[in-house]
């Protein structure tokens, strides 16, 4: 499964990045130079697109140890740095296959072929680049391609040349057998190579470090809002116990002054473990046995073993020292007890007593 995951990562990331750099394209103003591969490392240039500069006539050179013979003029090596170079492979460089898919594969086709490359090809997928023509309608619900690949061990001069050019981005094309002037050229690669400031843009990395920020910006949020969530809710009790405190003694301030009125008031409001052990053992019937009883402000938990545990809510909320009877955990029976095993919590009014 994290197999699959990280290459659904992987395809999301490709169909992102060239997406951005399709649209990059669209809208940046960019020259565009077509490339034609001859015999003998012979190439023709010409231009497709000028951008924001002049038209230049096309001209033709020859590659010797890397380097163009006769060298370019300086207006070509000026437009050729920059600029979007789209190279005419020879066919005789490309392998091209008669692949036919089912109609429903159209929207996963680069994955499919992908997958089954190595059986396409002599090479590898992680070896391989590919192309296909458009898809056109074929028998029995399928559809019918061209696929055009070759070695990047064999693409690397190209690539070498796009770079000594100083190019954008170069994408490598070929003129399908059988095809001709009637369809555009298939697409074997397309590569960036550099900006302006001619370092190389890697833009599925910065999609990775970019979802990688979001994440850890999110995890960081999460926690301070959990931390700061928490300090409110401290500060909100101590202050809701505050008021609390400061309404009973202005009701006390109120009623008298006595120390003896005081004290009254002071053990009628404020329930002890011994008045509530008695009134449990008063709201509890004799078959019930409490094996654990806890008091916290104005809260009671019961824990015990008893023949019918709901009957004991009813029993609790009929008592005046108790209100809100509820279970706070399952109840279970054990094959060894005696009974259900209840666990009950209730509110405790805070009246404990007849007044002075």
């Amino acid at each position: 499964m994290i197999a699959e995951l990280k290459n659904l990562f992987g395809v999301w990331i490709a169909a992102v990045a060239a997406a951005i750099h399709a649209v990059a394209v669209r809208i940046v103003p960019q020259r565009r130079i077509l490339l034609v591969e001859g015999n003998g490392h012979s190439f023709t240039a010409r231009m497709t697109s000028t951008g924001k500069g002049a038209l230049l006539q096309q001209t033709s050179f020859r590659l010797l140890q890397g380097n163009p013979v006769p060298a370019l003029t300086p207006e070509w090596q000026a437009a050729l740095r920059g600029s979007r170079i789209d190279i005419l492979m020879r066919p005789d460089q490309v392998l091209f296959r008669a692949i036919d898919f089912p109609r429903q594969a159209t929207d996963f086709l680069d994955g499919m072929i992908r997958a089954q490359i190595d059986r396409l090809t002599p090479w590898p997928a992680s070896e391989a680049v590919f192309g296909i023509t458009q898809p056109a309608p074929a028998a029995n619900g399928r559809i019918a391609m061209t696929l055009a690949a070759t070695s990047k061990q064999g693409i690397e001069p190209l690539l070498q040349l796009a770079a000594d050019f100083g190019a954008a981005s170069v994408a490598g094309l070929v003129e399908a057998p059988g095809v001709g002037g009637r369809s555009e050229p298939v697409t074997v690669f397309d590569r960036p190579m550099t900006n302006a400031a001619g370092t190389a843009i890697d833009v599925p990395r910065l999609l990775r470090m970019g979802l990688l920020g979001a994440g850890v910006a999110a995890v960081a949020s999460l926690a301070i809002s959990a931390y700061v969530g928490s300090q409110f809710d401290v500060e909100q009790q101590q202050l809701q116990q505050q008021i609390a405190q400061r309404r009973a003694a202005l009701r006390i301030n109120r009623s008298g002054g006595s120390a003896e009125t005081l004290l009254a008031k002071r053990k009628q409001t404020s329930p002890s473990s011994v008045m509530v052990l008695e009134a449990v053992s008063q709201a509890l019937p004799d078959t019930t046995y409490v094996t654990e009883l806890r008091v916290e402000g104005d809260k009671m938990q019961v824990i015990g073993l008893t023949q019918d545990a709901p009957s004991l809510i009813r029993l609790l909320e009929q008592s005046p020292q108790f209100a809100r009877a509820t279970f706070f955990a399952p109840t279970t029976r054990d094959r060894n007890d005696p009974g259900e095993r209840f666990h009950i919590e209730a509110h405790i009014n805070p009246y404990f007593g007849s007044g002075p």
